[in-house]
């Protein structure tokens, strides 16, 4: 019989609503049935996508015993925390502060009034690796609660308080230290170094993660400083991603991380997230560096997006999974990805030597040998070889073989398409749906020269057009923060307001329509009236209405998505350098001094937060391209635009019309009109605009100074 979770619109939550176990999802009616039966709460959060999620589901949740103790002295809830990170993020800080590591699926035990006592993440259905197995740690917590309650509830508060006092949440008003200076962002730029994997690209050892936010930083500062070492780190290292296993070769878009630090093995799960972060990076990679191969990442993964994870009405899908089917009921992470040497052998016949030396093809399979034994045999498709090192080691000419792996690349496309799908989670996340809007509308601001520049503007526009249909409540305005199956709900968190506000100030400049902007003021205004501390500065996470979240965090890490105090921050430079209005740089500043001169010291933690700072220490700088009659001589001055890269600018597309539009709201675009008919630029720099040019050469002229300080 289906459990309450079959009530649901989590994909998550709806993948357990058949196990034994009697779930509960996270409201009053869990908490009642824990305090009127005086049980401890077992709390399980996951995301539909997650591998370990899965395992732990068939190893335990799935068992008639486990569930049958679960049943017994347990009270057990169900969190999708890609719904609610509010919980996840509370119940995180306590697991890592007690065990000094997280991650998922979380398994956290907790009392009536929902203080944690224990905490840990994935536990084995037999003990192994130095763990016990789930069900004696059930019946040894279970032990505790009815035999040494007392103590279990002290510890509880205790736990509680300590995390208030350590996360601040009752801290006093600190006194404002000054904003970090210019010496941070080089200081920032050293702690890169110092941990940069010179041979493989990235950051640290195994397992890599894609952290777009530390190569932003980097790319940011090599604009303001022309530091080379930045350049490089951030250049070299979206390469070696490209190049590895991680970045799906067939139909595009990145795996979550590679768990070794070559970039060769994917965990494969596809998170949206990390392929709207991903886009962006590679968009200033191609700026930076002039470089086609960033573009042509960027354009790869954006068409996996349109293609995967896109819905009918334009909104974007959440993930899709790791794992997918091979047969008999059972899953295998990766299945859908790789490859044995004897089916490539078979597809390609003669030309199959051309593919196996391109993506590392060996006979007994080119992936790492594993306790479960899930990849032997199997191939993970990397770029082993150059097509110059193809041509020479096969005799063929250079076209021959790029022309080989293209048709060798849609007929795997092609066969793999009829092999069992991984799961998609269909739920649709405003953050998310946010970050991808910047992400289309900045690829159709910088690829201009690209064909398919106006599906990814049209792509951003009916995002954009699908949040607000679905997730804005305009009359309140307020924003949801997931839409599924017909259902919103779930008030916006912090990180919802501050990214769909991302992708709407990145619409606005490709399109030069208020609309955009007029709604992304509109947002940061809801923003700042629930979640700005105007005590301390900052940002908090969640409101504080919830009275079942137990502390209210203000997160200032930026892992791999950035923290909306990071993404805000941004928000406000870019409103600070489009309306006069002088309350969104104090917020920035204030921010800022949240932190103090030292804020190049959490460099590696907070890079997103150091790409602010080099954007406040930046001379502020406008490019606005107003259309003209002659589509040709618009091309030409948004070509050379897009080619500068400097921090933080502004860049607006104005349409032949499009200052009318704005009437008296922003004067200072108003008499940005075409001169004589004709496309014309004006580049400003704090407001300061020097002559408007119709000429690629003069613009490029004016752009070349790039960033400067203040």
């Amino acid at each position: 019989m289906p459990n309450r979770l079959a009530g649901e619109r989590s994909p998550y939550l709806l993948q357990h609503a058949n196990n034994p176990v009697d779930w509960f999802p996270w409201g009053a009616d869990a908490f009642e049935r824990a305090r009127t039966q005086d049980k401890p709460i077992f709390l399980s959060i996951g995301y539909s996508t997650c591998h370990w999620c899965h395992v732990m589901e068939h190893e335990s949740f799935e068992d008639e015993a486990t569930a049958a103790v679960l049943n017994r002295e347990f009270v057990s809830i169900k969190v999708d925390r890609e719904e609610r990170p509010d919980v996840d993020r509370v119940y995180m800080t306590f697991v890592q502060a007690t065990t000094g590591a997280g991650g998922w699926p979380m398994s956290v035990f907790l009392t009536p009034d929902l203080q944690p006592f224990f905490g840990g993440t994935y536990f084995p259905p037999a003990p192994r690796w130095g763990r016990p197995s789930f069900v004696q740690l059930l019946t040894q917590l279970a032990q505790a609660w009815r035999d040494d309650r007392a103590r279990v509830s002290e510890s509880a508060a205790t736990i509680v308080d300590r995390l208030r006092e350590a996360t601040g949440a009752d801290a006093p008003a600190a006194d404002r230290a000054p904003v970090a200076g210019l010496e941070a962002i080089g200081a920032g730029v050293a702690a890169f170094t110092q941990a940069f994997d010179s041979r493989h690209g990235g950051f640290g050892g195994a397992p890599k993660f894609p952290r777009p936010s530390e190569l932003l930083f980097l790319l940011a500062a090599h604009g303001l400083t022309r530091s080379y070492d930045a350049k490089r780190m951030a250049l070299d290292t979206l390469r070696a991603m490209a190049l590895g296993g991680i970045r799906d070769h067939v139909g595009g878009g990145f795996h979550r991380y590679s768990v070794d630090a070559e970039w060769r093995v994917p965990h494969f799960e596809k998170m949206l997230y990390d392929q709207a972060q991903l886009v962006i990076a590679y968009l200033e990679a191609v700026q930076v560096s002039g470089e086609p191969f960033y573009a042509a990442v960027a354009e790869d993964t954006l068409d996996y997006v349109l293609r995967d994870l896109t819905a009918p009405d334009g909104a974007f899908y959440s993930a899709e999974d790791a794992d997918s089917d091979i047969g008999g009921g059972e899953k295998r992470e990766g299945a859908f990805y790789v490859w044995t040497a004897e089916e490539i052998d078979r597809l390609f016949g003669a030309d199959a030597s051309v593919v196996r030396r391109r993506f590392g093809v060996e006979n007994e399979g080119n992936a790492p040998s594993d306790p479960q034994g899930e990849f032997r045999g199997q191939n993970i498709l990397y770029v082993a070889q150059s097509v110059e090192d193809v041509a020479t080691r096969s005799g063929q000419a250079e076209a021959d073989v790029m022309r080989i792996l293209a048709d060798a690349r849609q007929t795997m496309f092609d066969v793999r398409s009829r092999r069992p799908r991984p799961h998609r989670d269909d739920k649709v996340i405003a953050a998310w749906n946010g970050m991808m809007i910047a992400a289309f509308a900045r690829a159709a601001r910088v690829l201009v020269d690209s064909p398919r520049r106006a599906d990814w503007r049209r792509a951003a526009e009916r995002a954009a057009e699908a949040v607000q249909a679905l997730l804005w409540r305009a009359d309140e305005r307020r924003l949801l923060r997931r839409y599924r199956d017909h259902d919103a709900a779930i008030d916006g968190f912090c990180e919802d307001y501050a990214c769909v506000a991302w992708g709407l100030l990145e619409l606005f400049q490709t399109t030069g329509e208020p609309r955009w902007l007029r709604w992304a003021q509109a947002i940061i205004t809801t923003q700042k009236e629930l979640f700005w501390d105007d005590r301390d500065g900052g940002w908090f996470s969640t409101t504080g209405e919830d009275r079942s979240v137990l502390l209210r965090l203000k997160e200032d890490y930026d892992g791999a998505e950035p923290a909306a105090a990071s993404i805000t921050v941004r928000n406000l430079l870019t409103l600070a350098h489009l309306v006069d209005e002088p309350a969104w740089r104090e917020m920035a500043q204030r921010t800022f001094e949240r932190y103090g001169p030292g804020l190049n010291r959490v460099a590696r933690v907070m890079p997103f937060m150091l790409s602010n700072l080099v954007i406040w220490h930046s001379a502020p700088v406008q490019i606005v391209i107003a259309s003209g009659r002659d589509p040709d001589e618009t091309a030409a001055l948004e070509i050379v635009a897009a080619r500068h890269y400097v921090p933080g600018a502004i860049e607006i597309r104005l349409p032949p019309d499009g200052a009318q539009a704005f009437g008296g709201w922003l004067p200072w675009l108003t008499a940005m009109t075409p001169r004589d008919g004709h496309a014309s630029a004006y580049v400003c720099r704090d407001f300061a605009c020097q002559a408007p040019v119709t000429s690629a050469a003069l613009l490029d002229a004016q752009l070349e100074t790039g960033a400067g300080a203040r």
